[in-house]
């Protein structure tokens, strides 16, 4: 028997250790019923790092199951998605209502570390792309920065995800531009604080200047969803400058270390009915995700998004303000009940992605044809307009302690070729 390598037999779950992998902590395989021994597509899983930056996630024999006896291993569901392309879109479920609608007033789908596609199982947060994800009817997006070389770019701790905050920018805009009736949160948060470098909030203050084309919502109140239509709402948490709505005034359930999976859930969901419930001028973030010591993002995800599904089916059917949804590999159901809490009039329906069989579709064609389901990335069908015009720098503003009474700027976004900022 190779010495780097144990397997022993409890149950219906083989436990294997490898020795220099994982620093030796026991990962739980299901048992394939087909195979007496552990097929080829359960020790794909100790290389699942080259899998999970390709296909989407880890290989999975179809026959496998969990010790609970449920097949948990689907690489997509209602609630729970990892496959790159999302299995329908929703680009434009915000057109149908009120311009007088305040976003605290909304319950908005989003998605935890929304850039964090590389790293492995224990880093990789999301399956789909930031253009699929906007598509896929998701509103807040949470990017994380680190001030290198000059330029902000996007990373999952130490792990450069292949972006810059430019570059999101530029393509959430052009998103924005394409679906003028939309708006996007996006949280934008310096990664790892603790070895800040100086000059973050500058850099970011000149990136949103340059590259915000006046689309970008910088005050410290929560606007109306006809103030911000085509634009991006900055969530920050800077401590002197004012460059968006301030992150630490919101009510926030974000208990990313997961030591129990149920403690999770139950924290979530007590949240969830809080925001239900709670100050309708307030903007409630809950978050659905985690990490650990014995976990991953993945299976955080796996546990708690079918039981967030669950709990908002509950009240389908009628208008529920759930607050801002933020998930890891988020499912399309999920995603339209979230929608479809906010009334008749969002359409939370969605249209099947391009190059997508329907459910109906894909049952008829049979199991082997199931596995193929891959869809066409999701396309704007407009272009960056080339023309900027770029400004001065103005001054940064301090912190104001209250919200700052000044009258709000409703007036539609300029064109692309202009340049203005929305500061307080």
């Amino acid at each position: 028997m190779n010495p780097r390598r144990t397997c022993h037999l409890r149950g219906r779950t083989r436990v294997m250790t490898v020795t220099g992998l994982m620093a030796g902590i026991p990962l739980h395989l299901p048992v394939c019923r087909r195979h007496p021994r552990p097929c080829p597509a359960h020790w794909a899983l100790l290389h699942s790092h080259r899998q999970t930056q390709g296909s989407g996630g880890p290989a999975r024999c179809r026959g496998a199951r969990s010790p609970g006896g449920m097949e948990t291993w689907s690489r997509r569901s209602a609630a729970f998605d990892c496959v790159p392309q999302p299995a329908a879109c929703c680009p434009d479920w915000m057109a149908g209502l009120p311009d007088a609608l305040p976003l605290s007033h909304l319950s908005i789908p989003g998605t935890h570390d929304s850039l964090s596609l590389f790293g492995g199982r224990r880093l990789r947060c999301q399956s789909w792309g930031l253009e699929a994800q906007l598509a896929a009817g998701i509103r807040f997006l949470d990017v994380r920065c680190k001030l290198s070389r000059g330029e902000l770019r996007i990373y999952h701790l130490c792990t450069f995800q292949r972006a810059s905050l430019r570059g999101v920018l530029r393509r959430t805009l052009r998103f924005l531009r394409a679906h003028p009736g939309e708006a996007v949160l996006m949280r934008i948060k310096e990664e790892l604080p603790i070895f800040s470098r100086p000059g973050f909030a500058a850099q970011l203050h000149r990136c949103l200047l340059e590259e915000g084309q006046g689309c970008v919502w910088c005050r410290e109140e929560v606007p109306t969803l006809g103030q911000v239509r085509g634009k991006i709402v900055v969530l920050e948490a800077l401590a002197r400058e004012v460059l968006g709505i301030p992150y630490e005034q919101l009510s926030i359930s974000d208990a990313w270390n997961v030591l129990s999976l149920e403690s999770k859930w139950a924290r979530v969901r007590r949240h969830l009915e809080k925001a239900a419930g709670g100050d309708p001028s307030t903007m409630y973030l809950t978050f659905c995700s985690g990490n650990g010591l014995f976990t991953c993002p993945e299976e955080v995800a796996r546990f708690v998004n079918p039981r967030c599904c669950q709990h908002l089916r509950r009240r389908a059917g009628q208008p529920v303000r759930w607050g801002v949804v933020i998930m890891d590999f988020p499912g399309a159901g999920l995603l339209r009940l979230i929608v479809e809490s906010n009334g008749p009039r969002a359409n939370g329906r969605g249209t099947a992605a391009p190059g997508t069989p329907t459910v109906r579709a894909r049952h008829r064609r049979g199991t082997r044809e199931r596995g193929r389901g891959l869809h066409s990335p999701a396309r704007c069908p407009r272009r960056c307009p080339s023309g900027r015009t770029l400004l001065p720098a103005p001054r940064l503003c301090p912190r104001a302690s209250g919200p700052v009474g000044q009258k709000r700027d409703s007036r539609p976004c300029r064109a692309a070729g202009s340049l203005r900022v929305t500061m307080v």
